[in-house]
């Protein structure tokens, strides 16, 4: 029996492509102040979607490059409070096959 493949998806930080379940999936959500950006850690929320590791570090640059708003197709600057809440709760991620901690 074949093995199939697992999807890759881009960070919107560093750029690297990664299997789609190291990634968090994050998605804007409309609002009255415009859009604000959700983390969708089970990948069930509807609409565009753009993938991140769930590192501050790819948040911080992400947020620097303006990275989601081309991402997720937005005009203007989307609130990302929600977001960094979420990131800094996160424990740290374990070591990857290589040795490397993300």
């Amino acid at each position: 029996m074949a093995r199939r493949t697992q999807p890759e998806r881009t960070c919107v930080g560093c750029r690297q492509r990664a299997p789609a379940n190291e990634l968090l999936r994050i998605v804007a959500i409309d609002d009255e102040a415009g859009h604000s950006l959700r983390p969708d850690p089970s990948r069930r929320l509807p609409g565009r979607g753009a993938n991140m590791h769930p590192d501050p570090a790819c948040f911080a640059q992400a947020v620097r490059r303006r990275a989601f708003g081309r991402a997720l197709r937005l005009a203007g600057v989307p609130d990302d409070g929600a977001l960094a809440e979420y990131l800094t709760r996160q424990p740290p991620r374990p070591a990857t096959r290589s040795g490397e901690v993300r």
